[in-house]
């Protein structure tokens, strides 16, 4: 469906009929979880304490990681939304740099083949 799109038309379909898959709408969560509680395990064996000892720690981290990793995700889905816009932007200003051009065939671009012997 795509391949047969013209880039104003692929800018301007948006996000119809499509949604994020599982990992990149949790991957904060579980990766703050998973850096929070290791985190507080290498900091408890570090100090020579039992791993799971002073269990806040762990959630607190966890927290931490988990908030930092959120924030870091809306602002590069930001900067990501600002260059698709300047994108779109430039693609409505200047259309005659991006006609559809017809496809090539392979033979077109092939040289002759001449054997030598």
């Amino acid at each position: 469906m795509s391949s047969h799109m013209t880039a104003v038309e692929l800018l301007k379909l948006g996000d119809k009929g499509r949604k994020r898959p599982f990992l990149n709408k949790h991957w904060p969560n579980i990766l703050g979880t998973v850096f929070g509680v290791c985190s507080g395990i290498f900091i408890n064996f570090q100090t020579r304490r039992p791993v799971f000892s002073g269990i806040y720690q762990h959630a607190i981290l966890a927290g931490g990681f988990v908030t930092a990793l959120t924030l870091l995700n809306k602002k590069r889905d930001a900067y990501y939304a600002e260059k698709d816009a300047v994108y779109k932007h430039y693609i409505e200003l200047h259309p005659e740099e991006f006609e559809e051009k017809e496809p090539k065939k392979i033979g077109d671009l092939l040289e002759p083949w001449v054997p030598i012997r």
